[in-house]
């Protein structure tokens, strides 16, 4: 398993030289921090800390100071662990994009977009009310909690019933998604389709935990040298 963190800047397009668009997110990944390494005598399991994205001293809690300086770097605005990490490094180390290529299979994790207190219809894909016949005033309510026997004989709610209530702004991961083209240099990875969270947002990128295999890497078009011409 390896990682690191970054920060989602959008969605764009690339074409192959065969002429195959493909749908890509741009993740920024500057150097990470190693902030920490947790092993199994000291911790109980194996885990790797990195920061991402420094912030002022002021501006984070005396603790997250102290640790950050153990690795003599600024504290950090994201922070999180690599389970059983496969990376050779140690605290204060750096960690950059170029830990993965083209063509691997991706799991990210992010904050999905908070979209406020929502009904069951949009939240839950639920099925409208009858519009007349007497239904007119019950188009869009949850109906009955109590239809079936279970739940009237034992006097609750069971837990997943479709309820109204918040929206989004919860993690999520989306699995299995292939990396298209690795900037070392700029420090930014695309990753084909869609990830987690709004624009800016912050995301981790890891090996695919359910991966089916890696895949080919693709040829893209490259528009500098036709500009530079």
């Amino acid at each position: 398993m390896k990682g690191i963190l970054g920060r989602k800047l959008g969605m764009t397009q690339v074409f192959t030289e065969d002429g195959v668009l493909i749908p890509v997110t741009v993740v920024e990944a500057a150097p990470n921090i190693v902030l920490q390494k947790k092993t199994v005598e000291n911790d109980g399991y194996e885990a790797v800390q990195l920061g991402f994205e420094d912030v002022k001293e002021r501006r984070a809690t005396k603790a997250n100071v102290g640790h950050a300086k153990k690795a003599n770097t600024a504290p950090k605005r994201f922070v999180r662990e690599i389970r059983d990490c496969e990376l050779d490094v140690n605290v204060g180390d750096e960690v950059k994009v170029d830990i993965f290529a083209a063509g691997e299979t991706v799991d990210v994790i992010g904050t999905s977009k908070g979209k406020g207190y929502n009904g069951t219809i949009v939240r839950n894909n639920a099925h409208q009310g009858p519009k007349s016949h007497g239904g007119s005033k019950n188009i869009r309510h949850i109906g009955s909690l109590a239809t079936n026997g279970i739940t009237s004989r034992q006097g609750k709610i069971l837990k997943g019933t479709i309820m109204a209530g918040q929206e989004g702004g919860y993690r999520t991961t989306a699995q299995n998604l292939t990396v298209i083209k690795v900037d070392a240099e700029k420090n930014y990875l695309l990753i084909k389709g869609n990830v987690p969270g709004p624009k800016r947002g912050l995301v981790m990128v890891r090996t695919a935990k359910c991966s089916k295999g890696n895949k080919a890497p693709v040829t893209l078009v490259d528009y500098t040298k036709a500009e530079e011409e």
